[in-house]
């Protein structure tokens, strides 16, 4: 069911209150002209007639931009089938590693550089425990969010490892058995802090930033960093089930946009310091886009990353070392040979090419509906145009 209130619509009422206002990037104007281009007439479609009752329908194409609420449902399903097939069949543990908010300026400043070192800081840390703790490298899937519930900038990692590993002779080895957490948290913080903020240092140094940040991160090592464990999890379909709640997110749904009036914008919010209560916030629509446009990542950036043993190049050179009886998990899930729109069907339960209107029929395109392409401009100039 399509929600009366859309992203799209608050972009289109307050979107150039806002360029006037905050002054965006042009990769921010980009992402706002997308989605508000997303599935209308400019990016084009297509015509279908059925084939039974013969009655008409036109379906226009997507933005395909990843900012997008409504382009992402498809490609998180498609992309939990996915690394359902590739996961190992352990137990896994749900890790999250977060940052202190008084390095939000320096995030704002340069996310490239900020994300890259949360990554590499975070990395390093699992493989530095992995084998103090078990003498083994271990794997992981980590997924960036930048966001809290009520749009605040709050970058975070979660993070999948799972309860096995190799070590030094190549030989796999089970990890965490007798343990409900796989490795201490308060000793995973100290060390995610030190190696996260002297990454920062190192990077900033190279760019000779390193002054105008550097009380800022003095400050950064008295504050508290706090590292969540979950307990294992079941089988692998599960965790990555789980995980893919995580993965293919924006900063906030259209489903939780409540209405939008000539100058404010509400939307539903939980707030976890009262149990996670639902509650509905109100801000101006100004305020609601350039927290919106904090969360958007540098053009290319990668925000899912496999390490270890979920790293296709460690997989790959180290294909030959493991024998299959000395495989210490169960067998793998078959890959799928299924399509795209099968897998989307299976999953979603309903057939889109099924007429809507006698239910017997089959919708077939008939004719494609061409791009409206716009002129070689600036796209400040395109999105002003957009919004007219």
């Amino acid at each position: 069911m399509r929600p009366a209130v859309e992203i799209a619509d608050v972009i289109r009422q307050f979107g150039k209150q806002y360029c006037e206002q905050e002054k965006p990037t042009a990769e921010q104007l980009r992402v706002l002209h997308d989605l508000l281009q997303c599935r209308t007439a400019k990016l084009g479609g297509h015509e279908e007639r059925c084939d039974c009752c013969h009655t008409v329908r036109y379906s226009y194409n997507s933005c395909g931009n990843r900012h997008c609420p409504k382009c992402l449902a498809s490609k998180q399903a498609l992309w939990i089938e996915k690394l359902i097939s590739k996961t190992l069949p352990v137990k896994h543990y749900h890790l999250v590693f977060t940052v202190p908010h008084i390095l939000n300026s320096l995030c704002l400043y340069d996310r490239k550089l900020y994300y890259s070192a949360l990554f590499a800081a975070c990395w390093s840390t699992l493989k530095t425990f992995g084998y103090t703790h078990f003498g083994a490298e271990t794997g992981a899937v980590c997924v960036l969010h930048s966001w809290g519930q009520n749009l605040s900038l709050h970058p975070h990692l979660h993070c999948l490892v799972p309860a096995a590993g190799y070590d030094l002779k190549g030989c796999w080895k089970k990890l965490g058995d007798h343990q409900k957490f796989l490795y201490p948290v308060h000793q995973l913080s100290g060390v995610f802090k030190g190696k996260f903020l002297d990454l920062l240092k190192r990077r900033l140094r190279k760019k000779q930033l390193l002054s105008d940040f550097e009380e800022t991160i003095e400050d950064a090592y008295g504050k508290k960093w706090v590292v969540y464990c979950e307990p294992a999890m079941a089988n692998a379909e599960h965790v990555i089930r789980y995980l893919g709640q995580y993965t293919h997110r924006v900063a906030i749904s259209n489903q939780r946009i409540l209405k939008i009036t000539k100058t404010h914008v509400s939307f539903i919010a939980k707030n976890y310091r009262t149990g996670g209560q639902k509650s509905a916030i109100t801000i101006t629509g100004v305020e609601f886009l350039r927290r919106f446009c904090q969360h958007i990542l540098p053009r290319n950036f990668v925000k899912i990353r496999y390490y270890g043993l979920y790293n296709a190049t460690t997989k790959r050179n180290l294909k030959l070392q493991f024998q299959p009886e000395e495989h210490p998990v169960e067998k793998k899930i078959q890959q799928s040979n299924e399509t795209a729109t099968a897998v989307i069907h299976r999953i979603a339960g309903k057939d889109f090419k099924k007429c809507p209107h006698c239910e017997h029929g089959k919708m077939i395109i008939v004719r494609e509906l061409p791009r409206i392409r716009s002129p070689a401009i600036a796209i400040s100039t395109l999105f002003y145009k957009a919004l007219q």
